[in-house]
């Protein structure tokens, strides 16, 4: 997305970001996939649907994310060949072109869910033998994680969503108003002011063209990197929810 000057309107560089074993475990996740025998046509379609939205949205993709898109365009193409007739069933099965992604996505769920085990007795431990603070609540420590139960990829499913419900012809309008992200970001802290929390959708409410939507998405990730707000999820895929920290 660029502005009237042609140059990029915001760059997003983000301190934790996520790879594309991630990505591939979010679509298996969310597809309801079992690991051991991927769709690779459908995931690969969606890979690449959400790196064309982290592409619109000036997000930063590492090499290894095209990496991957080449990889499992290769399998997929590889998958639509023909059986050979020469070697019977049980070669085949030990040949499926699949076979080595999936053992490094098992190798990289099981050192995920380590890593996670690790952080949580840490936090246990931590909780457990620690002074009370001595500061407001509200008050965000260094550190303390501000995305609850979600990752970059659970946010872009549900602006995948957002942009999904746009008319076909919002995706063409042509207007000569530059888009301000400092005007977005005022508009979602209005928006919290007063309120518990608000939906994710909430924010898109008064958008109608797809850079709006993407502006207004672009002012959700400053005001997060800003530590200004705090989102959450009550379960997994469940809907979003953002709060002021103050």
């Amino acid at each position: 997305m660029q502005s009237s000057s042609g140059e990029p309107l915001y760059k997003v560089k983000l301190e934790v970001f996520e790879g594309p074993l991630d990505l591939l475990l979010h679509l298996i996740k969310e597809n309801e996939i079992n690991i051991y025998d991927i769709p690779i046509a459908l995931v690969t379609q969606q890979y690449l649907e959400y790196l064309e939205i982290m592409k619109e949205l000036n997000i930063e993709i590492a090499g290894e994310f095209l990496v991957m898109a080449a990889t499992l365009i290769h399998i997929k193409s590889k998958m639509l060949l023909p059986p050979s007739e020469e070697k019977d069933e049980t070669e085949e099965k030990m040949e499926d072109p699949r076979a080595e992604l999936v053992q490094r996505l098992l190798e990289y769920k099981r050192f995920k869910e380590a890593a996670e085990e690790l952080t949580s007795r840490e936090q246990y431990w931590r909780d457990a033998f620690s002074r009370q603070p001595q500061k407001p609540e509200h008050l965000i420590a260094d550190g303390e994680p501000l995305i609850l139960g979600l990752n970059l990829f659970d946010l872009l499913t549900s602006l995948k969503k957002v942009l999904e419900k746009i008319p076909e012809k919002a995706f063409y309008e042509v207007t000569r108003e530059e888009l301000n992200l400092k005007d977005k970001i005022s508009m979602i802290l209005d928006t919290l002011q007063g309120k518990k929390s608000i939906t994710f959708y909430e924010l898109f409410a008064k958008d109608v063209t797809k850079a709006e939507v993407i502006i207004t998405f672009l002012a959700l990730l400053e005001i997060i990197r800003l530590k200004l707000v705090r989102i959450f999820q009550s379960e997994d895929f469940g809907v979003i929810r953002i709060s002021s920290v103050d």
